[in-house]
């Protein structure tokens, strides 16, 4: 399955040493205004190649769009993005082509299918994620002018670090996506000793949307956190979600757990913004946990395809974090889940319109577990 979405669908396809990239979006309301200049900002902000802190491949990321769009805006009709694959290096994995390396999908993909494209690791690379964040500039676009939602994210974990502050004008001046300017020096001199070692760790990003109105998800199998779980966990290298407060929640008492209610707003939010399955006008929240990049210059025990052993070492240019460049790719996923449930919502309900009381927002907390508001 390479489509997620119901009424605004969104398709992927293409490998990361390919020729390109690519999708197609599907549902895309017309009039939406867009050029292939609006992408640059975002998928600069997922690439490699940027800081010494990620990968060294270097794509230009440019966008072609195909399809759906006339005289700079969405026609209602499909919309097809193209990147062209400029700086794939494939010779890297020659000596890997044979070889299942621990912690990745070669093992998985060659049970499933029987054959598999060992070339940067084909379809199960970030480099797919490329296209996720271009179909989220048309929706951050769309919920931002339709519904006044903005979202947004940052590197709230890597290893055992994590902010000391929370300052959301610092995140865009860093390339950790960090809250907390006075830490960034701390960071890089981890992240340095870390490339230096070989090896690697692994990275917790929180993201959020402020202004979703209340009454965006379905109950039970359409559920606004369910389907925002999945997103995130369809994110390569994403082994844990949470929304809200998520499993700190397990040593919270009910009385400290649930949202009370007044006159001026929620009190608290320690369900994220979402309340059986439903948004409540609260900020949506969501953390996500990315494990150790896998691809390792030191030496793993692994197998080949004809099932002898072997020293597993990957060469080439790899992330010794992949959740640094993770932030962009989390937003491009809340967003297109909110859209979806927002056209899905104005389908069935949109006739509904605001019902009283309509409770204010009130706290806005910014991450799970309380910490920070604003």
């Amino acid at each position: 399955m390479n489509t997620f979405g119901q009424l605004f669908r969104v398709t992927t396809f293409g490998e990361s040493h390919g020729p390109a990239i690519g999708c197609v979006i599907d549902g895309c309301p017309p009039g939406i205004a867009i050029a292939a200049e609006d992408f640059s900002a975002d998928l600069a902000r997922r690439a490699t190649g940027r800081t010494r802190h990620t990968s060294a491949r270097h794509e230009s990321d440019t966008v072609e769009i195909l399809s759906g769009v006339y005289q700079g805006s969405t026609t209602g009709t499909p919309v097809a993005l193209l990147v062209r694959n400029t700086d794939a290096r494939s010779k890297d994995y020659d000596r890997i082509a044979r070889q299942f390396r621990p912690g990745h999908a070669d093992y998985t993909y060659w049970q499933k299918y029987g054959v598999r494209d060992p070339r940067g690791g084909g379809r199960s690379s970030a480099r797919e994620t490329t296209m996720r964040v271009a179909a989220a500039v048309i929706a951050k676009r769309w919920l931002r002018e339709r519904h006044g939602v903005v979202v947004r994210g940052h590197l709230a974990q890597i290893g055992g670090i994590v902010p000391s502050a929370h300052d959301w004008s610092a995140v865009e001046d860093n390339p950790f996506f960090w809250p907390d300017a006075a830490q960034v020096p701390e960071l890089e001199t981890y992240m340095d000793a870390l490339r230096k070692s070989g090896d690697s760790v692994g990275a917790r990003v929180n993201v959020v949307a402020d202004g979703v109105p209340p009454g965006w998800g379905e109950p039970v199998y359409g559920k606004l956190d369910a389907e925002l779980a999945a997103a995130m966990m369809s994110i390569n290298a994403v082994k844990g979600v949470e929304i809200g407060d998520g499993f700190a929640s397990v040593a919270q008492r009910g009385t400290v757990h649930r949202d009370e209610m007044s006159a001026d707003g929620f009190l608290s939010n320690h369900a994220g913004g979402i309340l059986g399955g439903i948004s409540t006008g609260q900020r949506i929240v969501a953390s996500v946990a990315f494990k150790p990049t896998s691809s390792l210059r030191l030496p793993g025990r692994g197998l080949d395809i004809d099932g002898d052993a072997v020293d597993v070492v990957t060469t080439g240019r790899h992330d010794p974090c992949v959740g640094i460049r993770a932030t962009p790719i989390c937003e491009a996923m809340l967003a297109l889940v909110l859209m979806d449930q927002a056209l899905r919502h104005r389908a069935q309900c949109g006739d509904v319109g605001e019902v009283a009381p309509r409770i204010p927002a009130g706290v806005q907390t910014e991450s799970p577990g309380g910490a920070g508001d604003g």
